[in-house]
């Protein structure tokens, strides 16, 4: 059975939250999304979702559908304890993202006159220096894999060392998906390492997609396979429509 890059995706995302235990999964994006509904509905199944408001919900419901079950109310005053307490695992975007795991998502050129302005800071500071942070980039290219991003909203390892102990006490960067590989940052200086490549993805197609040197190590392992019962739950229970297909397009 022909498995698609998008769901090579899916399985990379949902790693993630591999016995992650009871903590709140907020995955951002259509692919994390459904990521975290397999991992909750396999080898994480004490993993908390929400309706994307304020509801946890016990029941698994298919992308674009109202879950059946509620079990829990998570205002957003809630929410936001919750992520100090380092409960949450979040999966973000990033616009730009360097070496060290620094995440912009607030502009584009100098800040003090952008180019484009983007979605802003946000929660990214908070999140990167509670509780670990995960990054999914459906288009891998040098626009994003930058030298240095232009405003800083997720912390990296090189500032959250710079701050002291007091950022780097819960900072937890665990690993970066796009739609050519996974990456984590289990390197001695901290900085970008090429985990794995997405089968038909070459190690050249990603350091060509990449500004800065990446750590890659002699062997890379391919993305695993997902089972067969983890495809059926992708194509039959989470995602039906296909939406995955539409953020990460055939290669």
């Amino acid at each position: 059975m022909t498995v698609t890059r998008a769901e090579y995706c899916v399985i990379a995302c949902a790693e993630a939250w591999r016995d992650a235990g009871e903590v709140l999964a907020a995955p951002m994006g259509t692919v994390p999304s459904i990521g975290a509904r397999l991992a909750k509905l396999t080898f994480a199944p004490d993993l908390l979702l929400t309706d994307g408001e304020a509801l946890l919900t016990a029941d698994v419901a298919a992308l674009g559908t109202e879950a059946e079950v509620i079990e829990g109310w998570l205002p957003y005053r809630q929410h936001l304890a919750l992520v100090s307490t380092g409960r949450r695992h979040v999966m973000m975007g990033a616009a730009q993202i360097d070496r060290y795991g620094n995440q912009n998502i607030s502009c584009i050129g100098d800040w003090t006159r952008p180019a484009r302005q983007l979605l802003g800071v946000r929660g990214a500071p908070v999140n990167t220096l509670n509780n670990p942070t995960s990054y999914w980039i459906p288009r891998h290219s040098r626009r994003v894999f930058v030298e240095r991003v232009d405003m800083v909203c997720g912390v990296g390892h090189d500032r959250a060392a710079e701050a002291g102990p007091a950022a780097t006490r819960y900072h937890h960067l665990a690993q970066v998906v796009s739609d050519l590989g996974v990456f984590d940052f289990t390197t001695p200086g901290r900085t970008m390492r090429l985990r794995s490549l997405h089968p038909g993805v070459t190690v050249e197609q990603v350091t060509g997609a990449t500004v800065f040197p990446l750590a890659v190590p002699d062997e890379v392992p391919y993305t695993r396979d997902p089972t067969p019962a983890e495809l059926r739950l992708i194509r039959e229970v989470i995602d039906p429509k296909g939406l995955r297909e539409r953020e990460v397009p055939a290669a």
